[in-house]
Order: structure tokens, then sequence, then C-alpha cells
């Protein structure tokens, strides 16, 4: 597993203080969720982050510092979620597991928006949802390789994801501005990602360089 040079106790502060998505792959993928009033979405590659904060293997939440308000899954348990709330400051925060091996990248993604759906329609808290029908599989190539592009011509190899975020979420928004989809999200994280060295370029959809 690669590990992201971050400062865990900072990282621990932002989960303490946000309302957060937690997907946790095979790979141990874990990123935040934008709600409606929280932070920009980080992602994160180093499983130490949640475990100090609570969060165990198979999204067991440590019943010291966190209320379990709710479970569900989909797919017969190939996407699962818990509502959870900090005994701390009260805190909310949606945790998500995702066991996409096997499949093809574009049923990754759909696994991974009917598990976002599942789990939004029984949040306790507001979820700011994205606009447009769900992205097709070129949608989604082609906002893959837009992310990708954008960090080429203004980022070094390396860079981690949470700091090219603004340049593309602002590039996607431009290219998708008369067609937004739902989806954008998930394909410039990934790209993010991918250029910061923390997945895989086989993740990408096929096509994308």
């Amino acid at each position: 597993m690669t590990e992201l040079p971050v400062h865990l106790e900072a990282l621990g502060r932002e989960l303490d203080t946000a309302v957060t998505r937690f997907v946790a792959r095979r790979r141990l993928r874990r990123r935040r969720l934008r709600i409606v009033g929280a932070a920009t979405m980080l992602a994160l590659a180093c499983s130490a982050v949640a475990i100090a904060s609570g969060i165990g293997p198979e999204l067991q939440l440590d019943p010291t510092k966190w209320s379990v308000l709710g479970r569900g899954d989909v797919d017969n348990g190939a996407g699962e979620y818990v509502h959870g709330q900090r005994l701390d400051d009260g805190s909310h925060s949606t945790f998500m597991l995702e066991h996409d091996q096997g499949l093809g990248r574009y049923e990754a993604f759909l696994l991974h928006e009917r598990l976002l759906a599942a789990s939004a329609a029984s949040s306790s808290v507001p979820v700011r949802e994205e606009q447009g029908d769900l992205c097709s599989r070129s949608e989604l190539a082609r906002a893959e390789q837009v992310g990708l592009d954008t960090l080429r011509g203004s980022f070094v190899p390396g860079t981690p994801a949470d700091a090219t975020k603004p340049a593309v979420d602002q590039a996607l928004g431009a290219a998708f501005a008369d067609t937004p989809c739902r989806g954008l999200e998930y394909a410039g994280e990934l790209a993010r990602r991918v250029y910061a060295g923390v997945e895989p370029r086989a993740n990408l959809m096929s096509g994308v360089r």
C-alpha cells in the first residue's frame, strides 16, 4: 500500500470537523464526500488516518468514538456503507466500502454511483448532488482525459491529489458546461490520484492516455 506524505494529526482534525465520506476499496482507497456545508473533497491513500479516527477494517467503527446511525448495502454486499456520528462533537460521517475487484472500469463506476445514491438517500444530513444524467462510458472517459490533460499542463507528475483538485474541477466544469453529467467528480478524482501515483493507470477507462 502506498502512503501519501500527509500529517496524520491535521487530517484527523479535518475528519473530526467535516461531514465526510469514506470509500475503501480492496486497495484501501479513501475519499471525502462533498456534503452541503462541508469542505472540498480530499483524497487519502493512508489507512493510518482512518485507524486513528476509529475506523477499522470492513467498516467497523470504534464504539468509543462513534455512534452507528445505520447501515446498508447494494448489489448483494458488493457495496456497503455505514452512517456514524462522532461522540466527541456530534458530527456526522458516512463511510463506504466498494468491492470492485474483477469489474470493468465502467461497471466499477456504476457500483460506486449506486452505493453513493443509496447512502445519500438514507443520510441524516443533506448531500450535495451532481447535476445531469449519469455519465456514459464515453463521457466518463472524456472527463478522465480532460483531467489528465489539465494535470499534465499545470503540474509535475506525483503532485498530491488534493493540491490539483481546484484546477481539475475548473477544467471539467468548463469542458462539460453545456452537458454536465453525474460522475465528473469521480473521473476528476481518479485522474488526480493516478497522476499523483496512488492509483494505477489501469483504473482509468479504456482509451484514456
